[in-house]
C-alpha cells in the first residue's frame, strides 16, 4: 500500500512537471503576448481596488516598451535603466501634496496617510536593510529588530536629555545653550546611529557567523530577544540609567537645518521642522530621502565585487570557499552593512515619535521585516521595498479600513488588527505556495526556482 502511493505519487509529480513544461512552451512561442496580457489583467485588477493605482501601473507598464519608440542612441544613455523608477519617486515626492484628493481604494479604504507613509519609509529602509543579509548573502537573521533597536537608543543618547550630568550641545536646534544632556545635531545622530550599530554587528557577527543556516539563525534570534531585554531592565545598568528602563526616552531633539541654512536658501530647508505648519510632510519626505539612500547603496553594492561575492556564498559557501572567497570577511560585511541601515531606520523612527521604549522592539518587528522581504522577493531591491510599503500599510491602517469594510457590507464584528499575526501567516503561506521566489524577484531567485535542476533521479531503479 504504501508503494503504490509512493508510484501515484511520482505520477502526480511527472504529469505535473509535463504540464508545466507544455505550458512554458506555448507561453516561449509567443512571450510578447503573454505579457501583455498579464500586464492587462494587472491593470483590470488594480482597477477593481481604485484608478489611481492603475494609472500608476499602466504607466510602469507602458516604461517597459519605451524603448520601441525613443532613438537608440537616447536609449544607450544610463538614464534608460532609470526610467521606472523615476517615475515612482517623482509620484512619491509628490503623495503629500494629492493624496488627499485620491478618494478612498475598493476594499482597502482611504490611501495611506503623511503619517502612515512616513512608517512606512521606516520599515523600507529596514527591509533593503535586512535584503543585504538574507537576499544577497543568504544568511538568514532572526534577530534583526536589535539593529534597530541599537539605533533607536544611539539617537535617543545622542538628543535628549538623558545624560543630564553631560551639558553638550553640537548643532542641535530647539535646544537652548547650555541645556543639560547631550544635544547633537539629529543628521550627525542618524550617521552616528548607522555607524555604532554596525560595529555591533561586527562584535556580534565576528563570533557568530562561522555557524551555518538554522544555526546561524537560532543565534541571531538570541541576540534580538537579549538587546530589547537590555533596553526594558537598562535603567540600573552598575548603578547607571542607561535606557530609562521601560518608561523610555522622551522627548528628543527635533529635526532642522538651523536659522544660517534655512536662511541662505529662502526657507526650503527649515530651521526647526516642529515650527513648521507641514511638519509630516517634512518627516515624509526625509524617510523617503533615507529611503532613496538605502535603494542607491543598497544596487551599487549588488553590483559590486563584494555584491557579487555575497552571491557566490549564498548560492554555494564550499564552492564560494574553494574560488578564493574569503567567508568570514565577505559574510561580516553583510552583517555590518545591514546593521548600518538598520540603525538608521531605528534612529529616523525615534526622531520622528520623539521618543523611544522597549516595547517597540519585539522580536514581531524582526519577523515582521523577514515577511516583508521574502513577500516582496528576496533579492530584488523593488520587491522588498513593494512588500514593505504593502505588510507596513496593512499593518497601519489597511486591516482596520478592511475590516471596517467588511463589517458595513456584512453587518460583522471583526477586528482585523486583532488577527493581523494570523493574517500576515496566511499571506506568506500562500505566497510560498503560489509564488515561493516572491511577488518581484530577482531574474537570478526567478531562475532558481523555475529554471533549476528538476527533481529526478540519476537513473531508473526499476530496470537496474
Amino acid at each position: 500500500m504504501p508503494g503504490n502511493f509512493g508510484n501515484r505519487y511520482e505520477d502526480l509529480k511527472a504529469q505535473w512537471r509535463k504540464e508545466r513544461e507544455a505550458f512554458a512552451t506555448v507561453r516561449a512561442k509567443n512571450p510578447m503576448a503573454w505579457k501583455l496580457g498579464l500586464q492587462a489583467v494587472a491593470v483590470v485588477l488594480l482597477l477593481a481596488i481604485g484608478w489611481p493605482v492603475a494609472v500608476l501601473g499602466a504607466v510602469l507598464f507602458g516604461v517597459g516598451y519605451a524603448k520601441t519608440y525613443v532613438p537608440e542612441r537616447l536609449w544607450r544613455l544610463p538614464v534608460r535603466k532609470s526610467l521606472a523608477p523615476l517615475v515612482l519617486l517623482l509620484v512619491a515626492i509628490t503623495y503629500p501634496l494629492y493624496n488627499g484628493s485620491l478618494g478612498t481604494m475598493r476594499i482597502l479604504g482611504d490611501y495611506p496617510a503623511t503619517d502612515t507613509a512616513v512608517i512606512m519609509c521606516v520599515y523600507a529602509v529596514m527591509a533593503v536593510g535586512l535584503n543585504i543579509v538574507v537576499g544577497y548573502a543568504g544568511l538568514l537573521d532572526l534577530g534583526y529588530v536589535a539593529f534597530y533597536a541599537m539605533g533607536a537608543y544611539t539617537a535617543a543618547w545622542l538628543a535628549s536629555v538623558q545624560f543630564s550630568q553631560v551639558h553638550f550641545d553640537l548643532g542641535a536646534v530647539g535646544v537652548s545653550h547650555g541645556a543639560a544632556g547631550i544635544h547633537v545635531s539629529v543628521w550627525l545622530a542618524l550617521l552616528v546611529a548607522g555607524i555604532v550599530t554596525s560595529l555591533i554587528g561586527i562584535v556580534i557577527g565576528l563570533p557568530t557567523l562561522r555557524l551555518r543556516g538554522d544555526y546561524l539563525a537560532i543565534v541571531t534570534l538570541g541576540f534580538g530577544e537579549i538587546l530589547p531585554q537590555v533596553a526594558r531592565n537598562g535603567d540600573n545598568f552598575g548603578g547607571f540609567n542607561l535606557t530609562n528602563g521601560p518608561n523610555g526616552i522622551t522627548p528628543l531633539d527635533p529635526p532642522g537645518f538651523g536659522h544660517a541654512l534655512s536662511s541662505g536658501t529662502g526657507g526650503l530647508l527649515p530651521d526647526n521642522f516642529l515650527a513648521q505648519s507641514n511638519v509630516l510632510q517634512l518627516y515624509y519626505w526625509t524617510g523617503l530621502a533615507l529611503v532613496a539612500i538605502t535603494v542607491f547603496c543598497s544596487i551599487r553594492l549588488r553590483d559590486s565585487r563584494l555584491g557579487r561575492a555575497w552571491v557566490a556564498i549564498r548560492e554555494d559557501e564550499t564552492a564560494a570557499a574553494a574560488m578564493g572567497v574569503p567567508l568570514m570577511r565577505t559574510k561580516t560585511w553583510a552583517y555590518a552593512t545591514g546593521a548600518f541601515f538598520g540603525g538608521v531606520a531605528g534612529a529616523f523612527f525615534a526622531i520622528s515619535k520623539s521618543a523611544t521604549f522597549p516595547n517597540d522592539f519585539s522580536f514581531n518587528i524582526s519577523a515582521f521585516i523577514l515577511a516583508m522581504v521574502i513577500l516582496g522577493g528576496m533579492g530584488n531591491v523593488w520587491g522588498v521595498i513593494f512588500g514593505a510599503a504593502f505588510l507596513a500599510y496593512l499593518n497601519q491602517a489597511g486591516l482596520a479600513n478592511i475590516s471596517h469594510s467588511v463589517n458595513q457590507t456584512f453587518g460583522t464584528h471583526i477586528d482585523g488588527p486583532l488577527y493581523a499575526s494570523g493574517i500576515f501567516g496566511v499571506i506568506l503561506v500562500v505566497t510560498m505556495l503560489v509564488r515561493p521566489e516572491g511577488l518581484i524577484p530577482s531574474a537570478r531567485r526567478r531562475a532558481e526556482f523555475h529554471e533549476g535542476v528538476h527533481d529526478e533521479p540519476l537513473y531508473d531503479t526499476a530496470t537496474s
